[in-house]
């Protein structure tokens, strides 16, 4: 009777031990049997960066290791516009669970495109560098150009669906005990943003007047904008655009949304009218504005439990059951989410969520 009984117990005690959790802010995620044995998504760590950048960079790799990536052993990949030395590669490799590839960006796609006035960039450059952070670099004018509208299409990153992208000097402060590409791909979501800011207006002078000409003449394109977009998040009671964008040095995304027809035509019709350079057109305004327009609005979501910095800034939990719970080493005070200069909270009115 006794060893029919136990038999029996058994079964439940396993069952409850590893029943899959539902403490958290988006929906179930998982407590893995054997975090080896871990389905990954069909995704990849995607990190553009220099030579130079080694030793913040690998400061930063064993923050997303230790935090997140040595549970999931995800693949990441590493751009550059010039070939990494040796000895980043050798060193970066071992720090890393999952694999890891090194590339280069083709230069047609980090140099200026035969439809600029190169004489007019050196001019407004040079307006630029005293008014605004990066307003006289050439090389910044080129990545955002070039995370704006190629990396989707990198050779590396075309066997992906979905990217986390991390800069050199982040740091990730909680634990993150589930998989966000799972998350994404279960509960329909396109894109992951953890802070949002408004954008210094004399970089994008014209932007919003070349989105709307976009816009408006194509009917095809009208015809795909979702009614139930995040206009709102982006646009102002008068029709122009508030300056509000996701903080893109942090995202997660399904890439195949910035490689949909709809995308390629919007990058083309900007890249064509020299915004990236005659002004300093940043990549997270550019997709934020297409992101904000052309997905449903419940298909973004805000990563609220991720304690993170770029510096200046960070996001730190509020609630302090997540900080205990996911072992945070943040100070919450310093916590961006609420401050004036984000956006994060015209984003809750707008999905009637809290921060807490």
């Amino acid at each position: 009777m006794l060893t029919l009984l136990i038999s029996l117990l058994i079964p439940l005690f396993l069952y409850l031990k590893y029943i899959p959790t539902s403490l958290n802010n988006f929906g179930t995620y998982y407590s893995e049997l054997v975090p080896n044995e871990h389905i990954r998504e069909n995704a990849t760590f995607l990190t553009l960066c220099r030579n130079s950048d080694l030793y913040p960079m690998l400061e930063t790799i064993q923050s997303i290791e230790d935090r997140f990536n040595n549970k999931f052993h995800y693949d990441w990949v590493f751009l550059n516009d010039v070939p990494f030395t040796q000895e980043f590669k050798e060193s970066v490799t071992p720090m890393i669970s999952g694999n890891v590839k090194f590339g280069t960006i083709e230069e047609k796609h980090w140099s200026y495109p035969d439809w600029i006035d190169q004489e007019r960039v050196k001019e407004s450059m040079e307006t630029l560098k005293d008014r605004v952070v990066y307003g006289g670099s050439e090389s910044y004018r080129h990545m955002c150009r070039w995370y704006s509208g190629f990396f989707q299409w990198h050779d590396l990153m075309l066997d992906y669906k979905y990217y986390w992208r991390v800069e050199p000097e982040i740091k990730v402060f909680c634990d993150i005990d589930y998989d966000v590409f799972k998350y994404m791909r279960e509960f329909g979501k396109k894109y992951g943003f953890i802070i949002s800011i408004y954008e210094f207006k004399v970089t994008i002078p014209t932007l919003f007047g070349k989105v709307l000409e976009f816009i408006n003449g194509d009917e095809q394109v009208q015809a795909s904008l979702p009614d139930d977009n995040l206009k709102d998040f982006i646009i102002d009671e008068e029709g122009d655009y508030n300056l509000c964008h996701f903080w893109t040095n942090f995202e997660v995304a399904d890439l195949d949304f910035f490689r949909s027809d709809e995308f390629k035509k919007y990058f083309k019709f900007l890249d064509e009218s020299g915004g990236f350079f005659y002004d300093r057109w940043g990549d997270g305004p550019v997709r934020s504005i297409f992101t904000s327009l052309f997905l449903k609005k419940d298909e973004i979501f805000w990563i609220k439990d991720f304690g993170y910095i770029h510096p200046p800034y960070m996001q730190c939990p509020l609630d302090k059951s997540t900080r205990l719970a996911k072992h945070c080493s943040c100070d919450p005070n310093e916590d961006f989410t609420l401050n004036d200069y984000s956006c994060t909270s015209k984003y809750l009115e707008l999905m009637n969520k809290r921060a807490i």
